[in-house]
């Protein structure tokens, strides 16, 4: 079928608006009609080539839309069904059957290749497509049973839209990589649309203490508005003393949002003894960081790496959602739409700063 999709031609490339032909689905596969599609910071860093997504291809990955067909083999969806399309894995390697999906060991394959994983064909034809199992950027994606997550009828797609990625990745990082405990104290370096969703998720957590660090006051501001207890503008003070004066001598958790090694060694060094840093944000491929060994070693601290908040999207995206429409996981609160032919301002807005989480209506 025809889809009008934003093609990624070339590494930066402006996204361009085209008329593509979908293939037809396989057994395990579902047709979404794509009513929103967040833009995450993955998007632009994969067309920028920051991790080499084979180009051209269609990008995005938080999509939600409703179900139009499924193949011979689906049994968790069916036509006029309102899904959320997150990130993709295999299902059978030791992560997954274990219920660790999002340490796939084949994750770079599902959710980068941009193609089928089995044969590396392509729904798009010359194109290449299942980026995340999905390639959101259309009026219409082929997604997979296992990364689409029924929605409750009548569901806000624009709003349920980005929970597939980046919402999910920060508010898991807090319940489910660290399991913040009630009481505890939280340090989220880094105020986008991950950091906000780890204060929120904070919030949810009972942590007391919520310190947000960023360079951009509005955003500071809005990270006071949805719970935290100390702002930190790292412009104009030094943020591990900041950290460490608003916490009592160290945070218990840090959460490193923005992908630079500067800011990751200042998250591990704002925890206390056996504090937890979780390195959520992605920089380029080959990003090193310098840690001083002595602090990590006496101090018991651990540094480690989370993907998609260690979210088994089936389970958890229901809670968030839960969450929200009871007005405790107010997310929307730095969202902004934009219609789909609007996605390159979209994309330099969020890339600017002006936008926190930009999200696309397709309709």
């Amino acid at each position: 079928m025809r889809a009008t999709a934003a093609v990624t031609l070339a590494k930066g490339a402006p996204f361009e608006l085209r008329e593509v032909e979908l293939g037809d689905l396989r057994p395990d596969e579902v047709l979404v009609e794509v009513a929103a599609s967040g833009i995450c910071h993955t998007d632009l860093i994969c067309r920028d080539q920051w991790i080499p997504v084979p180009l051209p291809a269609v990008l995005g990955h938080e999509g939600a839309g409703i179900v139009t067909s499924v193949g011979s083999a689906v049994t968790k969806v069916a036509p006029g069904d309102r899904v959320g399309m997150t990130f993709l894995s295999c299902g059978s390697c030791p992560s997954c059957l274990v219920a660790k999906p999002a340490y796939c060991h084949s994750f770079f394959e599902h959710n980068f290749g941009a193609s089928r994983p089995a044969d590396s064909s392509s729904v798009l034809g010359d194109l290449h497509g299942h980026f995340f199992g999905q390639s959101s950027f259309a009026t219409h994606s082929v997604a997979s049973e296992r990364n689409v997550v029924k929605l409750e009828d009548g569901a806000d797609l624009a709003v349920a839209a980005p929970f597939g990625c980046g919402i999910q990745t920060g508010a898991g990082a807090v319940l489910n990589s660290l399991a913040a405990p009630a009481g505890s104290s939280l340090a989220v370096f880094g105020a986008g649309t991950v950091g906000l969703a780890a204060v929120l998720g904070g919030m949810i957590a009972g942590c007391t203490t919520i310190v947000a660090v960023d360079v951009v006051p509005e955003r500071l501001e809005l990270a006071r508005e949805l719970g935290a207890t100390h702002a930190v503008d790292a412009r104009e003070e030094d943020a591990v003393e900041a950290v460490r004066a608003a916490t009592g001598g160290g945070t218990n958790f840090a959460i490193e949002a923005t992908g630079s090694p500067q800011v990751l060694r200042q998250c591990v060094d704002s925890t206390a003894p056996l504090g937890v840093t979780a390195v959520v944000g992605a920089p380029a491929f080959g990003t090193e960081v310098s840690l001083d060994v002595t602090t990590v070693l006496t101090g018991g601290r651990v540094v480690r790496g989370v993907v998609e908040g260690d979210s088994i999207p089936d389970l958890f995206l229901p809670r968030l959602h839960t969450l929200h429409a009871q007005g405790r996981f107010p997310v929307d609160a730095f969202m902004t739409f934009y219609d789909f032919d609007q996605i390159e301002q979209a994309a330099h807005d969020a890339e600017s700063g002006r936008t926190v989480k930009a999200v696309l209506r397709m309709h």
